[in-house]
């Protein structure tokens, strides 16, 4: 089982190696505690060698990502017994490597311990500095098992040195940050001989992991812990119970370490301390105690993380050599082809433009040119959807609430009537008046048309760029031409259509047809006007005949004897007839009745003159209301036509046209033999890109083998599982019949 890790971190290199190594979050194990705890002693443990920087305080600045590499499972050694049990004494067979120093290897492990206060110096300063950076480093050993680990700084509270004031908080979001990550395995280090209920550690690691499903707790310093005391309650999983439990450990103290005690004395020592105490000697503890015991442990764990992460990591993988191989069809074949071959592959970039620019007008799709072109028809509407979109929710929505007295006041229609009665008020309603006011109405719809069609212009320019195909990125000097050739023909048809769109509001303004069957006409109107006064109050039947008969004369009909007042004036129309109402009071004579006879003098007639400063009469109010149903009438029918009409003439004009005469425009103006080796003159980055991408493709594909390998792996272990267990129910059957 321990042939799964080394699978998965040479996947990991070769991720690493493309630069998806962040992506595919493959399982870490992450080393958190408080300071001086005995993390780095901890991983020093595993290891099997003494590389990690030293001394008082703040020691870990830097996060370190430490792999492990079994040279035995690479097949450079021939050992297969346990590494803890069987550790050799040949430093060549060991060596690290940093990430940021690419083919050195570090034989000497002092001077690993150097290259990390040198690197961590370089980023934080010598004083106390921290930096979230990682340091990633290699260990390669036939003494230690195949684990990957990160050390991270020890959990402070009182800034020392350059230290920001919010040491503690930087520090703590450190943490969280590499140990939220859902397959991240924590192992939360705390000191024995402190109380392990008031544990940062695993305060932290709770806040990340609340069920404790990937924390495992580490017991440091067992043998500094007062004399008659012990770990057992803990390391038993009763007073803070951890899903996997607690390993105790003891590492080289401070005394052994400046007595330059190597960690295999040191493994050697800790074995036999448990071995000869009276408590972790026991059976229940025994299997819960030791640095081999945790190496093996975590091994575990992390193998059966690493088998539930493969089947996400293959579909990244498939995924990213898709991608890869897309813009490797893109970029194609290097270009050594003749004049006569040029010419084919010309044309057949210009005829699959024009095929994807008429497909995604269609809505059949295409060939986007989009990164996210794959999911882009299921989260948003594209090509010939946004024009129809254009016509429906902008256009026609707009023009609904575009009303027919939208800029047109009363006074205005009032003045407007007045002045087409001229010398003498008409009978009826003036037509004229009528006439005048809902050609300016209807002139107001010529605007918004032509910002129809200037939208579906700016459409289809964005249609035209999803059009190209992805092999085009390889000429950029045909891409350009292409682009003037389609904008050219865009602008040829936006003339005419913007022509035709001015056309119709002017077709419209040259016949106005009462005649319409959806028009109201006046009959309609006035009849709908009086069964609305119908159904007001009504006046007094004599209401206009209790005026005085001594107000006016022209109150009187000239032909009545008695001088009786008549129910409508000379000239004031047969509408006052129907609305009993629009007669103006005469002037008040009283004051000058009985007085001596007066010279009238007229006032000067003004230069401008409105009516705004006297009152509609009942008839105008009456007149206005005709009016204003006339024109609310016949402006819904134009608009109505003009909605159907406006998105009919930008797609046969501008859309159909551009569509049809797309590739013949393109061949006729691009398709020369004098410019073919100009138009298909590669870009200078091609050639680089291509190898990029070869590369990433190899690579890709060699992490491809490594999950199938591990798939496979996966597969005997399963089918050994199975035949044994048959092998064991058959003994058992066998047994049952002997017996």
């Amino acid at each position: 089982m321990d042939q799964l890790i080394p699978i998965a971190s040479k996947l990991q290199d070769v991720l690493g190696a493309v630069g998806q190594n962040t992506q595919l979050d493959l399982p870490q194990i992450v080393v958190v505690g408080g300071q001086s705890s005995g993390k780095s002693s901890v991983l020093e443990g595993i290891v099997g060698r003494s590389f990690l920087p030293r001394g008082t305080g703040i020691v870990t600045r830097r996060p370190l990502v430490l792999q492990l590499y079994n040279t035995r499972s690479m097949g450079l050694s021939e050992d297969s017994e346990d590494s803890f049990e069987n550790i050799v004494g040949d430093s060549e067979a060991e060596w690290g490597e940093f990430l940021h120093l690419p083919g050195q290897k570090f034989h000497n492990f002092g001077e690993i311990r150097k290259e990390i206060v040198r690197e961590t110096d370089r980023l934080t300063g010598s004083n106390k500095g921290i930096s979230k950076n990682p340091i990633q480093l290699k260990i390669f050993s036939p003494r230690v098992l195949a684990l990957t680990l990160v050390d991270l700084p020890g959990m402070t509270k009182v800034p020392v040195g350059d230290q920001p004031d919010n040491i503690e908080e930087q520090i703590h979001e450190m943490l969280l940050h590499f140990i939220s990550n859902p397959n991240a395995i924590i192992l939360a280090v705390t000191a024995a001989n402190t109380d392990v209920a008031n544990s940062d550690a695993l305060q932290l690691a709770k806040a990340a992991d609340p069920y404790g499903n990937r924390t495992i707790g580490v017991l440091t310093k067992l043998d500094l812990m007062d004399p008659g005391t012990d770990a057992s309650e803990v390391l038993n999983n009763q007073l803070i119970p951890l899903k996997r439990g607690y390993i105790g450990v003891v590492n080289r103290g401070q005394k052994d370490i400046n007595a330059d005690l190597s960690i295999r004395e040191g493994l050697k020592k800790e074995e036999e301390f448990f071995r000869t105490h009276p408590i972790y000697s026991q059976r229940t503890l025994k299997p819960k105690c030791g640095t081999s015991t945790l190496a093996k442990a975590l091994n575990t764990i992390l193998m059966h993380h690493i088998r539930e992460c493969l089947p996400e990591v293959k579909n990244r993988i498939t995924s990213m050599m898709g991608d890869v191989q897309q813009e490797m069809e893109a970029l194609g074949s290097p270009n050594l082809q003749s004049r006569s071959s040029l010419g084919g592959t010309l044309l057949g970039l210009l005829s699959k433009f024009a095929t994807n620019f008429a497909s995604i007008i269609d809505g059949k799709g295409g060939e986007l040119n989009n990164g996210n072109s794959k999911n882009l028809a299921l989260i948003e509407l594209f090509g010939g959807a946004r024009v129809n979109y254009i016509f429906t929710e902008i256009f026609a929505t707009s023009l609904m609430t575009v009303g027919a007295f939208d800029g047109l006041t009363d006074d205005e229609i009032r003045t407007t009537i007045t002045n087409a009665n001229g010398t003498r008020r008409a009978l009826f309603v003036p037509e004229i008046s009528f006439d005048i006011l809902v050609r300016r109405q209807i002139a107001r719809l010529e605007q918004p048309g032509c910002q129809c069609v200037d939208l579906v212009y700016e459409e289809l320019q964005r249609i035209a760029a999803q059009s190209e195909p992805k092999e085009l990125t390889r000429f950029p000097v045909l891409k350009d031409r292409i682009v003037d050739v389609v904008s050219t023909l865009l602008k040829r048809c936006m003339s005419p259509t913007q022509m035709m769109v001015t056309n119709l509001v002017k077709i419209e303004l040259a016949y106005i047809n009462t005649s319409h069957p959806d028009f109201i006409g006046g009959s309609r109107a006035v009849a709908n006007l009086m069964n609305r006064e119908g159904h007001e109050e009504p006046r007094r039947p004599m209401e206009i005949a209790t005026t005085p008969q001594s107000t006016s004369s022209n109150y009187y009909n000239a032909d009545d004897e008695d001088g009786q007042e008549t129910p409508y004036g000379e000239n004031n129309g047969i509408m006052n007839f129907i609305f009993r109402g629009g007669k103006t009071p005469p002037p008040d004579r009283s004051r000058v009745q009985g007085g001596p006879p007066a010279v009238v003098h007229l006032p000067q007639v003004p230069d401008t003159m409105k009516q705004t400063d006297v009152p509609p009469t009942d008839r105008e109010l009456t007149e206005m209301q005709v009016i204003k149903s006339l024109i609310e009438s016949y402006f819904k029918v134009v608009r109505k036509n003009f909605i159907d009409m406006v998105p009919k003439t930008i797609m046969y004009f501008l859309v159909n046209h551009v569509k049809d005469a797309m590739q013949n425009e393109l061949v006729s103006e691009l398709y020369r033999e004098a410019e073919i080796d100009t138009l298909m003159k590669e870009a200078e980055d091609v050639a680089q890109r291509r190898q990029t991408c070869t590369e990433m493709q190899d690579l890709l594909g060699k992490a491809l083998e490594i999950v199938n390998e591990t798939k496979q792996f996966a597969i005997s272990v399963m089918k050994w599982s199975s035949e044994s267990s048959a092998d064991k129910k058959r003994i058992h059957f066998s047994r049952q019949r002997h017996v």
